[in-house]
């Protein structure tokens, strides 16, 4: 792949559940590196826009190309960090045997991982600083330990395609700040979509936003206008431009 490689092609992409319209005309195209931010309010679409990239959920009509095939046979070259990864936190489950899960989508369930395998999940938590606590069960890490794990177990198979759906959801503000940084490294590696409620952690750290309610408004740039933001949640929107001179849109 060379950097001018269109890794998303979304035309025209229309979703609806029972009749009821989630997604209306989405148009999106991204490239090798991109690291798209996706905001917009609960009920908009913003997982159902996730999930018809990995090819969960089919479009009523539009195409989609993801690495260049079908959503379904790019799956394989796609991490995924849901929204909830549910788990108890009392079940005897390593932060090795979680990473290693990942793995599954290449070994194939009931069989032996090999020694590529465990050397993707030594690199996977070492890319994520998470190698130290390999050996320690799951649910003793805090909410910012655990979220760098499970996007370790998306990053074991080698991704060209990070998907992310709220994974700052729960996490203190010191590990964001740090789970931002670890994903600002990662996007040299691959594509990053990360979809988020949170407006000013995704300005600072995306290279491009796209606002999302049901209509997808995306200007292929970092650039939010404050006519975007009053569409995406139908109200308007205090707008903070971070840096010198700053300038602040219309009061709520």
């Amino acid at each position: 792949m060379n950097m001018k490689t269109e890794v998303i092609i979304l035309k025209d992409v229309w979703v609806h559940y029972d009749g009821i319209k989630v997604l209306e005309g989405v148009d999106l195209t991204l490239k090798q590196h991109d690291f798209l931010g996706i905001i917009g309010p609960n009920g908009g679409g913003k997982s159902t826009l996730i999930k018809v990239i990995l090819g969960l959920v089919k479009p009523s009509r539009g195409t989609i190309r993801v690495l260049g095939d079908t959503p379904q046979n790019s799956r394989k070259y796609i991490g995924y960090v849901p929204q909830y990864s549910l788990f108890d936190p009392d079940f005897p489950m390593s932060v090795w045997d979680v990473v290693l899960m990942g793995r599954l989508g290449q070994v194939g369930l009931f069989k032996k991982y090999s020694k590529d395998d465990k050397k993707m999940a030594l690199d996977a938590l070492e890319m994520t600083d998470m190698l130290e606590y390999k050996d320690r069960q799951i649910g003793n890490l805090s909410g910012g330990q655990r979220q760098r794990v499970f996007i370790a177990r998306g990053l074991v198979s080698n991704p060209k395609l990070l998907l992310l759906d709220e994974p700052a959801a729960g996490i203190d503000t010191i590990m964001q700040t740090e789970f931002y940084e670890l994903l600002e490294k990662l996007k040299t590696k691959m594509t990053i979509i990360m979809v988020s409620h949170d407006i000013s952690a995704v300005s600072v750290y995306v290279d491009k936003i796209a606002c999302l309610n049901h209509k997808l408004f995306y200007h292929d740039s970092k650039e939010m206008t404050a006519e975007d933001l009053e569409a995406t949640y139908q109200c308007p929107v205090e707008l903070i431009a971070h840096g010198v001179p700053h300038r602040v849109l219309k009061h709520h």
